[in-house]
């Protein structure tokens, strides 16, 4: 196990304090945070979503802010505003929510179109824009939104240039019953959010992001996604496939997924694990196709199996 493998470790074991049963979730959400992007996850409420986004923010030392998103919140509350300071004769900027290392967007898709709008520049560019002054929010800077299945009361899509600027979107799932039981007895021994310490801070994940980062990307396995990505664009049931910024997700995650394993390459099972979760959310299905989650999962694998991976030397 090597330095970057003993480091993931040890973040993954805090989180678990908190969240029982759900490690190919957590696996992937700090694969996430390793590949720069930004997180999104579906669930009904009472999942654990909040408690696990709120587990990492206190495993990495992250700087947290909560915005419980419903149709009154307004854009100023996330990028801030301007008061007029009658002494100085000014016009001083309030931060908003957004001014943090990790911010939690609980019920994203309560929120109005306008508000939701608000997030894009963050999330893209890491900074916000008041009264025409751009100002860069800092690193690390990473959005964990989740959202309540659409047609959940109060609820509206989000847009697709929201959706794309997720790297990838999850789903808690039902625990187990062991795991549940396993919950129901350690919360009779108080907060389980308080035993999580802190395994990293800023500049120990930003080394672990560098490396993440110079992962080698063959030619030929670049091919092999670049392929996979292509497939979805010719497909007839997909009206929209995916854009140039989901190849860029899918490359960063494969590089995530091997550091994890303790590679400094990229192979095609990495990008074939990252397929689905990273493409499945940012597709415009036809009316003859199944638009659900399954439908898209099993649409997808199917587009992979037609798109012959390489033999790597």
């Amino acid at each position: 196990m090597n330095v970057e493998q003993e480091l993931i470790g040890r973040i993954l074991r805090q989180v678990r304090k908190a969240v029982v049963g759900k490690d190919k979730v957590l696996e992937r959400v700090l694969l996430t945070i390793l590949a720069r992007g930004h997180v999104l996850l579906e669930d009904i409420p009472g999942m654990g979503k909040t408690t696990m986004a709120l587990a990492f923010s206190r495993a990495l030392g992250l700087r947290c802010q909560r915005v419980q998103f419903t149709p009154d919140v307004m854009p100023s509350d996330l990028v801030g505003f301007s008061v007029y300071d009658r002494e100085k004769g000014t016009f001083e900027y309030r931060p908003g929510a957004l001014m943090c290392n990790l911010f939690l967007a609980d019920e994203l898709n309560r929120a109005t179109s306008r508000t939701q709008s608000a997030l894009l520049e963050a999330m893209e560019e890491g900074q916000v824009t008041v009264d025409g002054v751009s100002r860069p929010i800092g690193e690390p800077f990473i959005v964990i939104a989740t959202q309540n299945p659409v047609g959940a009361a109060g609820t509206q899509p989000l847009p697709d240039s929201q959706l794309d600027r997720f790297a990838i979107r999850l789903s808690m799932g039902y625990p187990s019953r062991k795991a549940e039981a396993a919950m129901v007895r350690e919360r009779a021994a108080g907060d389980p959010l308080l035993r999580v310490e802190q395994a990293a801070d800023h500049a120990a994940l930003e080394q672990l992001r560098q490396a993440a980062d110079g992962v080698y990307v063959s030619d030929d396995v670049l091919d092999y996604l670049l392929r996979l990505v292509d497939a979805t664009r010719r497909e007839p049931l997909i009206l929209q496939g995916a854009s140039p910024r989901a190849t860029l997700s899918l490359t960063s995650m494969s590089r995530s997924r091997a550091l994890c394993s303790g590679r400094d390459y990229v192979i095609p099972e990495d990008v074939q694990d990252m397929f689905c979760d990273v493409i499945a959310h940012r597709l415009v299905l036809s009316p003859r196709a199944e638009d659900t989650r399954k439908g898209r999962e099993e649409l997808l694998s199917r587009l992979m199996q037609g798109v012959k991976p390489p033999r790597l030397r």
